[in-house]
């Protein structure tokens, strides 16, 4: 049976809990930039992820580490500037925040003041406890993320599914309720088994947000270029690909080059 959606003239941290409570699915996209996170906003997404992707989306590197806290303020105050409903959460980037909760207090703050977003997301549990007290204490709304987690993509070594062992499970689930406890407002899991994210959105008050989770979370989070089809090398299981704009791009891009070269662009309609 389908949840009836409420209309909110604003995403708020508070909206997403009502919408868990009410058993309403939460959608989430990312967004880099301010003419796609006007259409993303515009279509109606509950949630907008300024995600440390577009370190391998938008500059091309093959991991999310490389990406600069100010780069991803300069995305983020882009994104903001288009959106007038969705929630923004933006990552905080690998290096800003793990070794030093003061380092990652100074880093939350910039990305509030200088990019206008509502709220921070953190990768870890228990390891990072201590930046994400400090950032909630300062008044900023915080999200978690757990299982794969790209920034420790060194330490994991593959990006393959995670917590499927028992010991990791069991973590899992402990750094869940300590991030829920500690006041996250909402938790990402990434490339769990669909179970054991069932069990932890069942234990959390809090929405639980999956990519490549399952169906049994509180909602779901794609990356936009992927699920539009604009990256094509790219084909985890999770992945559902709703456009194929690489193959429909390219062939706009060669019709334009025909044309030019043709000399039928501009036509007599087409110039002053």
């Amino acid at each position: 049976m389908s949840v009836a959606k409420k209309e909110y003239k604003r995403i708020t941290v508070k909206s997403l809990v009502d919408m868990k409570k009410r058993g309403e699915k939460i959608s989430m996209l990312t967004a880099y930039d301010f003419t796609m996170a006007k259409i993303v906003d515009g279509a109606g997404v509950d949630v907008i992820l300024v995600g440390d992707s577009a370190s391998n989306v938008m500059a091309g590197h093959e991991t999310t580490l490389p990406i600069t806290l100010d780069q991803m303020i300069y995305h983020a105050s882009s994104v903001v500037r288009a959106i007038t409903r969705s929630l923004v959460v933006v990552d905080i980037p690998f290096g800003s925040y793990q070794s030093d909760p003061k380092e990652a207090l100074r880093s939350a703050i910039r990305i509030m003041k200088e990019s206008g977003g509502h709220a921070v997301k953190v990768e870890g549990g228990k390891e990072i406890k201590e930046s994400v007290k400090r950032i909630l204490n300062a008044g900023i709304p915080v999200m978690g993320h757990l299982g794969l987690t790209p920034q420790s993509i060194y330490k994991f070594g593959t990006y393959t599914v995670r917590a499927k062992e028992e010991e990791e499970a069991k973590k899992l689930k402990d750094d869940a309720l300590l991030l829920e406890k500690a006041g996250c407002f909402a938790i990402v899991l990434e490339k769990v088994p669909a179970k054991l994210a069932q069990e932890v959105a069942e234990s959390l008050t809090v929405p639980v947000i999956g990519i490549g989770a399952g169906n049994g979370v509180d909602g779901q989070v794609l990356v936009t270029h992927d699920m539009l089809g604009m990256t094509h090398e790219f084909n985890p299981r999770f992945l559902r690909r709703y456009l194929d704009l690489y193959s429909d791009m390219t062939g706009a891009f060669e019709s334009y080059i025909d044309d030019v070269k043709s000399g039928d662009f501009p036509n007599d309609s087409e110039q002053y």
